[in-house]
């Protein structure tokens, strides 16, 4: 169950779609970053088919095709809220142990190499 909203494309789209409402696919890909058109299409499929994503095709030329988060992935809205809580508050930690671990690590290679 937790892969289903925990994949790794599944989050960011539920969050986008979320927080920006009906949008295109290329609208969404261009606010995802990385994500290849293929493993959208995929992921939004699969949304799709679990029922929290709603595609919506308009037979217009050429054709367009909107995608929304559901009532069900809005369902998802405390879990969205506690995931922004948690980083609002430990972002800084984060960041201090990023910090201290490259550190770490130049230190290391530093010390590999003589």
């Amino acid at each position: 169950m937790v892969d289903l909203v925990f994949s790794r494309w599944s989050t960011p789209i539920l969050w986008v779609l979320h927080h920006h409402g009906r949008l295109r696919f290329n609208q969404l890909q261009r606010l995802l970053g990385d994500v290849t058109p293929k493993v959208l299409t995929t992921r939004l499929r699969q949304l799709e088919r679990d029922g929290l994503v709603i595609r919506t095709y308009h037979a217009e030329i050429p054709p367009r095709v909107e995608y929304e988060i559901s009532e069900l992935g809005n369902s998802l809205r405390p879990v969205f809220r506690t995931l922004d809580e948690w980083g609002a508050t430990h972002l800084p930690e984060i960041a201090i142990a990023r910090e201290k671990y490259d550190r770490i690590q130049e230190e290391e290679a530093a010390w590999a190499e003589g």
